[in-house]
């Protein structure tokens, strides 16, 4: 089948226009998979839930969706995925909690790429063997969508599932390669997921690990997780969710000294970082309310633990990359 977007294919920008798209969809998956089973890598991210949501409504429990927890995901995530998509949707959704074996092959690593690799390697390592522990899979989901295909081909390279062994065999499932971000986000809210997995900011693939600087720690990521909801909260209160591409928080791998209840703490800073941009090939910084940037100071200091500084990072791409690793 060819990869290119049909040029008869019109935009999806309203939900009558999502609606026939699912229809036609749902008739494509069953004419493909029949009655057998598909799997899927299910991030939490925009593309993989709507894939896992359209796929439900087609072929129902005959999906086997796998939630890796890394432990590298914001806040809250693993618990919504399972909470959506096993509450709301009843999905045969299996959860694998791998975070102490992630936080283990990431212990003492220090450089950016080397990060990168050891977390895709060990991503695809563990949806393997859970693949292998289920029958009569025949077919792979993945949320590829018309950039990836513009951008690195056919296989959608983040989500880590490229890379699984050829003995699997399996055939690929891709309903929203012709489809572009924005149009994927219609077609979510009218699968019915929540606004906030539908309109979730871009997040990296390796998550938290690229936003805790240097040799990851337990405490310095739980200090970005902490920090990074805090952020999000505040942002979301004050009228700039959705008005501001993408925000949140960085630790590094130092600290500094500071007072705290009268006493001197030598702890870390938390570095804020709210950029804007169209193409993420350059960016400009949000100009944050100097009040609203004291408040978040305020509460991440006196929250985080292991935190006596914030910094705001204000520094545009180029010279800057959006995120710090």
């Amino acid at each position: 089948m060819s990869n290119k977007r049909p040029e008869t294919m019109e935009r999806i920008t309203t939900p009558a226009l999502a609606e026939a798209f699912i229809d036609e969809q749902i008739s494509a998956i069953k004419a493909q998979v029949g009655e057998k089973k598909v799997l899927l890598a299910l991030s939490g991210g925009v593309d993989s839930s709507v894939v896992a949501a359209l796929l439900i409504k087609a072929i129902g429990k005959n999906l086997v969706c796998v939630h890796v927890n890394h432990g590298l995901l914001r806040k809250g995530e693993p618990e919504q995925v399972v909470a959506v998509f096993r509450g709301e949707m009843d999905a045969n959704l299996v959860y694998v909690d791998a975070v102490d074996r992630f936080l283990d092959k990431l212990a003492g690593v220090s450089e950016p790429e080397q990060k990168r690799k050891i977390i895709g390697a060990e991503f695809i390592r563990v949806f393997e063997e859970e693949a292998r522990k289920q029958e009569g899979i025949e077919f792979l989901a993945q949320g590829t969508i018309y950039p990836d295909i513009l951008e690195s081909g056919p296989v959608k390279a983040h989500h880590n599932v490229g890379g699984l062994p050829d003995d699997l065999k399996f055939e690929l499932v891709e309903p929203l390669k012709f489809l572009f971000k924005d149009e994927v986000r219609v077609v979510g809210k009218a699968l019915g997921l929540p606004d906030n997995m539908v309109y979730r900011q871009p997040f990296p693939g390796p998550g938290l690990g690229v936003r805790c600087l240097g040799a990851i720690t337990r405490e310095r990521l739980e200090a970005v997780r902490e920090s990074d909801a805090i952020l999000r909260e505040e942002f979301a209160k004050n009228g700039l969710e959705g008005k501001v591409w993408q925000y949140f928080t960085v630790v590094p791998d130092f600290k500094s000294v500071g007072v705290k209840d009268g006493k001197r703490s030598f702890e870390y800073p938390v570095i804020l970082r709210a950029v804007n941009t169209k193409d993420a090939m350059t960016a400009t910084v949000e100009d944050v309310p100097f009040a609203l940037l004291q408040h978040i100071t305020e509460r991440i200091t006196h929250e985080v633990k292991g935190v006596n500084r914030v910094l705001y990072d204000l520094t545009p791409k180029p010279t800057g990359t959006i995120e710090w690793e």
